[in-house]
């Protein structure tokens, strides 16, 4: 006897799936080619992979891509934003303002500074650092905003900038999630301070392991040289770093390796024409869900002039008080179940994380956040609430990487039948 699968009973109840199609290279990144290889290869031969010489075409490719006077390469973005915290002239016992939902190495570096992060709360629409949320942790010893453009989505830049020049603060853009991307027709990285990001194997620009640091500001630029870079103080104007030589006063080598240099110069050449076909294909994905209950998309508004980037990371949103009890985790087991991609959650909460609460790193005798702080700065459960709540709100999607409308379309066929279909999974 054959048993025929109801095509349209969802695949977690024995449907047939709405995914089918061998995905092929549709999520594979980087996109190594030969130019890449030859580009290591050149590398190798000559012996260069700890000098200077390629990495510095990279900064001048990065500055001048992104239309700013300065960029310094590091061997990782987490070392470019504790620079970038230096330069902006975080020492003992000052504060940055930084987003709880995000990645550690938007906070956690300033602690080796004698800082501490304060955490502000985010917007559920945008999982982006909520303007309103900022003023209320400022304090005399705050010394900078550190937002991040949280899985591509633009920041809403223009109050952030207004709050830092009321109180004299420096604004420091962590794009490690949004390279490319654009906030009213802005360059992300370009309207801040300065901005920092990571260009690790799994970013969308993506060139290894590395990172990098971009700026108008040539003090900022000096004093990040000055502090993780040795042997590169030739030609600082500022006399007072010049002065000291070629030791890094961070104690820090920051110094990229030349093989991620040798691959960015090629990466950032062909990543506009990549970013924009990845742009296209999720556009229409979303496009195609448009409607549907219970899920929103997560990237800004058409004719806003802000756009994604590159997508990192990317999430949809949530919205449990529309599936009549249908959790997130359950909506996305149905959609892995049809064959898509699909996880509940997102970042954890930084500011309840036993690291930023317990931790005392450098034997202090108390947590290393307060170790240098006149109080306590610590932040319980209940604090942040839009970020305390965000795990059940949003949910990661597939990133495609080419625009194939025969492989998008069954993705989208996927989400739709289980959005169409929750009566099913109560």
């Amino acid at each position: 006897m054959t048993m025929t699968l109801d095509r349209s009973a969802l695949a977690i109840n024995g449907g047939a799936k709405s995914v089918t199609l061998d995905a092929g290279d549709m999520f594979r990144w980087p996109i190594i080619t030969e130019e890449d290889e030859q580009a290591c290869l050149e590398v190798l031969r000559a012996g260069k992979m700890s000098g200077t010489d390629v990495t510095a075409k990279l900064e001048q490719d990065l500055a001048a891509w992104h239309g700013v006077e300065f960029a310094l390469c590091h061997n990782t973005g987490t070392g470019s934003l504790l620079s970038a915290m230096w330069a902006c002239g975080v020492r003992r016992g000052d504060e940055i303002i930084v987003p709880s939902l995000t990645y550690w190495a938007s906070a956690v570096p300033v602690m080796s500074l004698g800082g501490t992060p304060v955490f502000a709360d985010v917007e559920r629409d945008t999982l982006c650092i909520d303007p309103n949320d900022i003023e209320r942790w400022i304090s005399p010893r705050t010394r900078a905003i550190v937002v991040v453009h949280y899985c591509g989505y633009p920041c809403d830049m223009d109050p952030i900038m207004a709050i830092a020049e009321k109180h004299g603060l420096k604004v420091i853009e962590d794009v490690s999630h949004a390279q490319g991307g654009r906030y009213k027709g802005r360059l992300l990285g370009t309207i801040g301070n300065v901005g920092a990001f990571s260009m690790m194997s799994g970013k969308s620009l993506a060139i290894g392991e590395g990172g990098a640091l971009i700026t108008n500001d040539r003090s900022i630029y000096e004093h990040a040289v000055s502090f993780g870079h040795y042997e590169r103080h030739r030609g600082l104007e500022d006399p007072n770093l010049e002065k000291l030589g070629g030791i890094p006063q961070g104690g820090f080598k920051h110094r990229m390796h030349q093989l991620s240099s040798a691959v960015g110069r090629v990466q950032l050449k062909h990543y506009q024409e990549r970013m924009e076909e990845i742009q296209k294909a999720m556009n229409y994905f979303w496009d195609g869900l448009e409607g549907l209950p219970g899920i929103r998309p997560h990237r800004p508004a058409a004719g806003s002039g802000s756009t994604m980037g590159g997508w990192y990371a990317a999430h949809g949103l949530y919205r449990p008080e529309e599936t009549g009890g249908v959790g997130v985790s359950r909506f996305a087991e149905a959609v892995r179940a049809e064959g898509s991609v699909c996880s509940p959650g997102c970042n954890f909460a930084l500011h309840l994380h036993p690291v930023l609460n317990e931790a005392d790193v450098y034997g202090d005798g108390k947590p290393t956040r307060i170790a240098f702080s006149d109080r306590d700065l610590r932040q319980p459960a209940g604090s942040l609430p839009v970020t305390e709540a965000i795990q059940a709100e949003c949910f990661n999607i597939p990133w495609f990487k080419h625009y194939r409308t025969e492989i998008l379309d069954q993705h989208i066929a996927a989400y739709r039948k289980v959005a169409e279909n929750l009566d099913a999974l109560r």
